[in-house]
């Protein structure tokens, strides 16, 4: 039992790890960077790289090894880990593995068994260089190591893939499915490899009856349990406080089924996964049920089992270059390539196929996910454990700009990436639709061309079509001669302006949109997403009441905002 000062403690050291996981994950993401990489940052940070380095007493006061506080910290990060597979699994889509068919089948065993048998053959020739557990069987460590370099990490190839606004095109569902068909084998190998660590776990049946009861389990979780949650979900939905009921179904439900294959003798990482797969494949679990319990876990459990991370490892003293440079090189080479190749056998393009390469190679945070498990059950040392870190990370910063280069195409942007705190006015002075034009074109930040020129060419475009398009909503603009890059200026006006909207009201939402006259496509798309981000009166009436840009940014980021990781 827990004494006061161990949950004063417990309190501290949780509280630490959260709010610098947090906030270092805040940071990177701004950086364009996996939240991921702060998470774990905040461990290392506070850990025996750099803290217990300082101040040893603190880190060791803070963050006991041994004892009721490490205890306590341990099953929160089963918790962690369980609900976390929970969400992955709710990223699988059944559907669309079936939809691509041979296709995805043909690059999904490519992806699959070319990496497993590099992996395997380099673990079994090289058992001690690769980091192989004190005790670990040599055959085990191997299926490990084949396991590691095989699978893809789905949630952030996924992430990567609607970044690029490639998730629904035929390149994007070919990866997504196969990645599915990854995460689905791999889970099921990696969850046999545990089981077959001796002093893990008490055994209760034989290996065999362990590999039998384990396909079983996925198959019934897959088709049985996967329709009766299509039927009792509506019921849930319907009869059940929201998101409370769907949300207290979906973690007995995870609970339960981690349970029974830990049960079985795999770990519960497995049943957590596999109900989340049967969970999320159904049409109707509404998409804010869906986000509410992305979020939930993603931004209170993810970091505080990430940032544990960092508090295991000395990622100074554990570093092997060498062991790092071999495992990013075999699994880059056997997870791009042999992809590649069977994209292409498939009738896809030459770069193409290399992109579908590129994405699969994404690892993210299923890489560490698998390192960690294993690090605790003794399959691998801290050196293997700091390698498929890395690999994770590198791999995952890679595969967006490898696929942009490939593909010959820019990253999207949202129309806020255009909008600055100089280039928003909370509160425009101007009184005519001439004068509110003239006064965002001030503060547009546009380069390249003077801007009393700009306004008055905007001026005239006005005069020839009103840009009022209604619901308060105005969106002046002009494709500009010299114009180096486009911008957006975003202005609010209390008293409204007539913009002269075909609905007849007055505007108070005033977007100036910049495009340089080359520029056939911007232009369109920026005025896609600012009508898309004001259609709803909620949101207008919201906007309307903020007083500088950040509050601006908060509202816009409420709409939709998606899960860290």
């Amino acid at each position: 039992m827990l004494s006061a000062n161990d949950i004063l403690h417990l309190l501290l050291a949780l509280g630490l790890l959260l709010g610098c996981g947090r906030a270092l994950g805040e940071l990177v993401r701004r950086l364009g960077q996996p939240p991921v990489l702060g998470e774990l940052l905040a461990g290392i940070v506070l850990g025996p790289t750099v803290l217990g380095h300082l101040a040893p007493d603190v880190t060791a006061a803070l963050f006991p090894p041994t004892g009721p506080i490490a205890s306590a910290m341990g099953g929160i990060s089963t918790i962690a880990i369980v609900l976390f597979l929970l969400v992955a699994g709710m990223e699988v889509d059944l559907s669309t593995m079936f939809r691509q068919g041979r296709n995805a089948l043909g690059v999904g065993i490519a992806s699959v068994f070319v990496p497993f048998v590099l992996g395997l053959g380099l673990a079994l020739l090289l058992p001690g260089d690769l980091g192989r557990g004190a005790h670990a069987e040599p055959l085990t460590f191997a299926l490990f190591v084949a396991t590691a370099l095989s699978i893809s990490a789905l949630p952030m190839i996924a992430r990567t893939l609607m970044d690029l606004n490639l998730y629904r095109s035929d390149l994007g569902m070919l990866i997504v499915a196969t990645a599915i068909f990854n995460d689905l084998v791999g889970w099921v190998v990696f969850a046999l490899v545990i089981s077959l660590m001796p002093g893990t776990e008490t055994h209760r049946f034989p290996i065999g009856m362990t590999v039998l009861l384990t396909l079983a389990f996925a198959a019934v979780m897959l088709t049985v349990v996967r329709w009766i949650i299509h039927r009792i979900l509506p019921w849930l939905q319907a009869h059940l406080s929201w998101p409370g009921g769907v949300l207290g179904f979906a973690l007995t439900g995870t609970l339960f089924s981690a349970a029974l294959t830990e049960w079985i003798g795999v770990h519960a990482i497995f049943g957590a996964f596999l109900f989340g797969v049967a969970l999320g494949d159904s049409q109707h679990l509404r998409e804010r049920t869906r986000s509410t319990i992305e979020q939930f876990v993603s931004f209170v459990f993810a970091p505080l089992f990430f940032a544990a991370i960092g508090l295991r490892v000395n990622f100074v003293q554990d570093c092997d270059w060498l062991l790092v440079g071999v495992v990013l090189v075999v699994s880059c080479v056997g997870k791009i390539f042999p992809s590649a190749f069977a994209a292409r056998k498939a009738g896809m393009p030459l770069r193409q196929a290399y992109a579908v390469g590129a994405g699969l190679n994404s690892r993210g945070v299923m890489e560490i996910i698998l390192g960690v498990l294993a690090l605790q059950v003794g399959l691998i040392d801290g050196r293997m454990f700091v390698a498929l870190v890395v690999m994770a990370l590198v791999t995952s910063a890679m595969a967006g700009p490898l696929i942009q280069k490939l593909l010959r195409r820019e990253k999207a942007r949202r129309f806020t990436d255009f909008v600055g705190a100089r280039s928003f006015i909370a509160e425009l002075k101007a009184l005519t639709r001439e004068d509110a034009i003239r006064e965002l074109a001030a503060v547009s930040g546009a380069e390249g061309v003077p801007l009393e020129k700009i306004a008055e060419q905007v001026i005239e475009r006005e005069k020839v079509t009103a840009t009022g398009i209604g619901r308060g909503i105005a969106l002046p603009h002009a494709r500009i001669e010299g114009l180096k890059a486009p911008q957006v200026a975003l202005g609010i006006s209390r008293a409204g302006l007539d913009f002269d909207s075909p609905d007849g009201e007055p505007t108070r939402l005033v977007a100036l949109v910049l495009t340089p006259a080359e520029d056939m496509n911007s232009a369109l798309e920026l005025y896609r997403q600012i009508v898309g981000a004001f259609n709803d009166g909620a949101v207008r009436e919201a906007v309307l009441k903020v007083k500088t840009y950040t509050e601006l940014l908060a509202v816009l980021a409420s709409l939709s905002r998606p899960a860290g990781h």
